[in-house]
């Protein structure tokens, strides 16, 4: 998930715990009770949104720490990969070079003893 998504999803929560909230507060103010009942629901709606709250929170919380073994997991292989695919490049490098110089040694000592005979006689 990336910070942009995460930063949205944050933002709508927040919006929609202050949007409950607001209406549930509008809703007791706005009903003939008395002062203490209104208070008791305040209390009462109050209680519930924090329990809400802490509850999306352990959601929150879980869901995180499964990105947070996902990634790991995620990035061992991908250096694992980058390990074997180096090998490979190492080893056909090596064979290259290998090639490289036997080839120009070769022309060389060719070289050298067509000089030699030309030398000799």
């Amino acid at each position: 998930m990336s910070e942009q998504e995460k930063k949205k999803g944050k933002g709508f929560l927040l919006g929609a715990a202050l949007g409950a909230i607001a209406g549930a507060v509008a809703g007791i103010l706005t009903a003939p009770k008395s002062g203490a009942e209104t208070r008791k629901e305040l209390e009462k709606k109050g209680k519930e949104a924090i329990k809400a709250a802490q509850k999306k929170e352990k959601e929150l919380e879980k869901q995180g720490k499964q990105a947070a073994k996902n990634i790991s997991k995620e990035g061992k292989r991908v250096a694992k990969t980058a390990k074997t695919t180096t090998k490979k490049a190492v080893k056909t490098a090596t064979k290259t070079a290998t090639k490289t110089a036997t080839a120009a040694r070769n022309k060389t000592a060719d070289a050298l003893e067509g000089t030699a005979k030309k030398l000799r006689k």
